[in-house]
């Protein structure tokens, strides 16, 4: 029997449009002999249309945007598929391949928890601690894993005292400094700074994106990623590096979806010793967030060998091309296998979960 799986896209995110790269490339990644493909699409303004069921491939993003004329509710997910779709309601699995605030942050889930849906990818507390950079390095702060330095402020915290938050900002972390909207990836609204100027000018560019902002320490160092599945047992992939094709200061969102001015290295070339360090630090992560499904947890290796943890990113980029399935296929994981697992290891969490008593 087919598995009927509901892929649910874009979001009202500034990653709207990285998301719909993500749902082309596994929708024909997908074997149609094993899945019952369902579209799910969330307009930039965040309404629901539910597609039916595709009968092949999409052949492009402008494929996937579903005529708003056919709106539905978030809730009509759990009944969604008529006994003529598939020969029984309900999907069998929800594969959320949303990015950033409304989607990766815990909401989504959160809404598929009460409809008891099995879905794919980390839960309700993974998912918004991961999302929410001062959250999450409090917990890896609290489970022991080494970071650079770092502060952060609510909107109205830094406009009310801003040459305190500036001179706060010069004694915990220094110049240079790097400012990150807190709820958001793709490196959108992430600026560098070596300046007062510049940091007034980055926290501005920030806030437009969150009402909350973290600014890092600055480190030269090399950016090396692993991948990690799995639910009580995680296991990690091979080591990658994000590799600089030219001098530019760090990878933002051009350097990874438009300029192409960066490569990846995989497996990247560290030591053996280190590649023990920085794979147990990423299953730490993993299980100190509660993770499950999947994550991609980056670090930072500098000249005289210390290592930082930078983050773990609850829902990586996710086209055949990113860093997390290069990394699964160099460890002997092909992309459609991938998927597989996922899906799987979704189906073993839910089921878990339906052991569970919730009243005495």
């Amino acid at each position: 029997m087919k598995t009927k799986l509901g892929l649910l896209y874009g979001g009202k995110s500034a990653e709207h449009d990285v998301s719909l790269q993500t749902a082309l490339a596994v929708i024909k990644a997908l074997d149609l002999a094993k899945f019952d493909i369902y579209p799910i699409y969330i307009t930039k303004e965040g309404s629901w249309v539910n597609g039916p069921k595709l009968t092949g491939p999409a052949k492009s993003v402008e494929d996937l945007i579903l005529s708003s004329d056919k709106l539905t509710s978030p809730l009509s997910l759990q009944a969604h598929l008529t006994d003529e779709e598939s020969g029984s309601t309900g999907y069998d699995v929800i594969f959320p391949l949303l990015h950033g605030p409304n989607g990766e942050d815990g909401t989504v889930q959160g809404m598929l928890e009460l409809l008891n849906l099995p879905y794919v990818g980390n839960g309700v507390l993974a998912s918004s601690a991961g999302m929410d950079k001062v959250i999450m390095k409090n917990i890896f702060a609290q489970a022991g894993l080494p970071q650079v330095k770092y502060t952060w402020f609510i909107r109205s915290e830094w406009e009310n005292n801003m040459e305190l938050s500036i001179k706060k900002v010069e004694e915990e972390c220094g110049y240079p400094c790097f400012v990150k909207p807190a709820n958001l990836g793709s490196s959108v609204g992430v600026s560098k700074c070596n300046t007062p100027d510049e940091l007034k000018k980055a926290v501005a560019e920030a806030f437009q994106f969150d009402r909350k902002i973290i600014i890092e320490e600055g480190v030269i160092a090399r950016e090396v990623e692993f991948g990690v599945i799995g639910n009580d047992n995680p296991s990690c992939s091979v080591a990658g590096e994000i590799i600089p094709k030219t001098d530019f200061d760090f990878y933002d969102y051009s350097a990874k979806y438009v300029d192409g001015n960066s490569a990846m290295a995989i497996p990247a070339e560290i030591e053996e010793s280190e590649y023990k360090a920085l794979s147990q630090m990423a299953i730490t992560a993993f299980k100190s967030l509660d993770c499950s499904g999947l994550v991609r947890a980056d670090f930072f290796l500098t000249k005289d060998g210390k290592v930082y943890i930078n983050e773990v990113n609850t829902m990586p980029g996710f086209t055949p091309f990113s860093m997390f399935p290069l990394l699964w296929k160099h460890t002997g994981l092909e992309y459609p296998q991938l998927i597989e697992e996922l899906v799987k290891l979704a189906l073993e969490r839910h089921e878990e979960k339906q052991q569970i008593k919730y009243t005495v």
